[in-house]
């Protein structure tokens, strides 16, 4: 089995909030929580004032989503489940698989999450990959608050290729000069020229789910 992860952007129409979230953290969640193979559910909300605003994504094995349980999930929809999708503004499905692990996972989820999205020209591919292993991961752990990094590659969805996905536990690190090195070294200012899609979402934790429903997020600032 192949540890992945599914990354689902939304973004509820305006005077819809409401019903979202309650459906999301009662319902949705929890009941992809409840598949044996399904490690850990979160949502997120955008802490950079971007839209897609919120997020949802699941450590799995990605066997998972070729099961008959996740498949009935889909088909066999509740009436307030379709009523909520079929009115979302932005619904963004993505599949990774796990390309890289670095950092020690905690008992609690990040309070924050970076989410660096790159597609690279192919022949640059390795160069890219040399760079985040050698230089950028290991400058990037060396800051405060840089709890662990997980890289993914796309297997579904419309997005960049590569995926990191940073779990903070503060973002203290932004206003430091050795975040802005680490961030403008030679070798990256190189990869990055060859760089075709580039996205960078940053996000603050609002809830965990359990099969039986969430945990609200406490107050992280």
């Amino acid at each position: 089995m192949a540890d992945g992860l599914l990354f689902v952007l939304s973004h509820p129409r305006d005077g819809d909030a409401a019903q979202f979230h309650d459906w999301y953290d009662t319902e949705h969640g929890p009941a992809r929580l409840a598949l044996p193979g399904v490690r850990h559910g979160h949502r997120y909300h955008a802490d950079d004032g971007a839209v897609p605003a919120w997020l949802a994504w699941y450590d799995l094995d990605l066997d998972v989503l070729h099961t008959s349980g996740y498949r009935r999930l889909r088909e066999n929809r509740s009436a307030r489940e379709a009523a909520v999708m079929a009115a979302l503004e932005i619904l963004q499905r993505r599949v990774y698989v796990l390309r890289g692990d670095h950092g020690t996972p905690a008992a609690s989820p990040p309070p924050f999450l970076l989410a660096r999205s790159i597609t690279i020209e192919p022949a640059r591919e390795h160069d890219f990959d040399t760079w985040y292993t050698q230089e950028h991961i290991p400058a990037l752990h060396r800051l405060p608050g840089w709890r662990r990094t997980r890289r993914y590659v796309l297997q579904d969805g419309d997005a960049p290729r590569f995926l990191a996905l940073h779990e903070l536990d503060h973002l203290d690190a932004f206003d430091t000069d050795a975040y802005r090195t680490a961030t403008s070294t030679p070798w990256r200012t190189e990869v990055m020229r060859h760089a075709t899609a580039d996205e960078r979402r940053l996000f603050t934790h609002h809830a965990t789910f359990h099969p039986g429903g969430t945990h609200a997020a406490e107050a992280t600032r």
